[in-house]
């Protein structure tokens, strides 16, 4: 093996898989980088020994995770190439990783970059032009190269240095998948990958309220956003209460216990100790609610939708006792169901 040492960005799909092993199998170290976002696999970020272990025996790649959801939560505000069809930045995304990959390459002592992206195969951002931005944008101008498709494109300063054989690398283009499984297969990689994806800003439906999220469907300034309100956006029931106020309620008891688990310092956690039902969880109400002339009548509506989506008794909504934990203090509250014409118009 040579002294040279490569990194690869993977998805976790086919064709960066196989790109970081084209490059590999001419004696390169290729350290391959996951970089994760509360958009996608940031769950990833809790099981990393694992993880990279899984990596390591089914495709004998040695990968490492990187964060970039503080950097990815600002790109969102106002990306440079703007959107997809939903809210999915996709050229801003890809140069922010590209970015980020080329900031580490001092890091690995890593001559050059290498990505699975083929020519033609995505529609937004795999044209020859936008492939040319993102190049130009992440600061990646001829150390980036793209085993797959390279006799598609301009030799890069690793293949005019010897670093790379050109000869060895590929020209696959467009959305086919055929010569990808069939060099899979030259490898031994029987078990392929499902096509990368899984990023939430691609839903239609995640998508719409996260971009009404950014817009400003809550009082939580732009400038506030976190990790944790991202997670809590793509779970359970949300409702806007009248002022702008988010309570988000748990569809079921593991929704209910990862809202307990990402409720922030100034969260309003309650629910009936007594009776199946929701928790809920009134976001940043320590600084946004309490002490102010609407506390009891929003508290009252919050209170009021935990019963109304809590188990019925012998087939009625009757009142319930709810714990309301503010943090510091814990009182049981005894709150009506609220009927349904009530907050239709609070549903996000």
């Amino acid at each position: 093996m040579s002294n040279v040492t490569a990194l690869g960005l993977f998805s976790g799909g086919l064709d960066s898989l196989l790109a970081c092993r084209v490059i590999a199998a001419q004696g390169i170290r290729v350290k391959a980088l996951k970089f994760v976002t509360p958009f996608f696999d940031h769950e990833l970020l809790s099981r990393q020994d694992a993880y990279r272990q899984e990596v390591r025996e089914k495709y004998g790649i040695d990968v490492e995770l990187v964060d970039l959801s503080d950097g990815y939560i600002d790109l969102l505000k106002k990306p440079a190439h703007g959107f997809g069809k939903n809210f999915n930045p996709c050229i801003d995304c890809k140069i922010l990783m590209l970015t980020r990959a080329r900031q580490l390459l001092t890091t690995y002592d890593a001559s050059f970059l290498i990505t699975g992206e083929v020519l033609g195969q995505r529609p937004m951002s795999q044209r020859r032009d936008t492939l040319r931005v993102i190049e130009r944008d992440s600061g990646c101008e001829d150390i980036l190269l793209r085993p797959l498709c390279a006799h598609r494109m301009d030799p890069t300063r690793p293949e005019r240095e010897g670093l790379v054989d050109r000869k060895r690398l590929y020209g696959f283009t467009g959305r086919g998948r055929r010569p990808q499984i069939e060099l899979a297969r030259e490898f031994g990689i029987t078990e392929f990958p499902a096509p990368a994806g899984g990023c939430v800003l691609t839903d239609p439906n995640l998508a719409k309220r996260i971009e009404r999220f950014y817009a400003g469907l809550f009082t939580i300034g732009r400038d506030q956003f976190e990790v944790a309100d991202i997670k809590l956006l793509l779970m359970g029931r949300h409702f806007r209460l009248p002022g702008g106020h988010w309570l988000l309620l748990g569809r079921d008891e593991l929704e209910n216990n990862r809202i307990a688990e990402l409720r922030g310092p100034d969260d309003w956690l309650m629910y009936m100790p007594g009776r199946p039902g929701p928790t809920g969880l009134l976001r940043m109400a320590s600084k946004m609610v309490a002490g102010t002339v609407e506390e009891t009548e929003v508290l009252g509506m919050a209170l009021g939708l935990i019963v109304r989506y809590g188990r019925k008794v012998d087939g009625e909504l009757l009142p319930g006792e709810i714990l309301l934990d503010r943090g510091h203090t814990q009182e049981m509250v005894l709150a009506q169901p609220l009927a349904d014409a009530v907050f239709q118009d609070w549903v996000v």
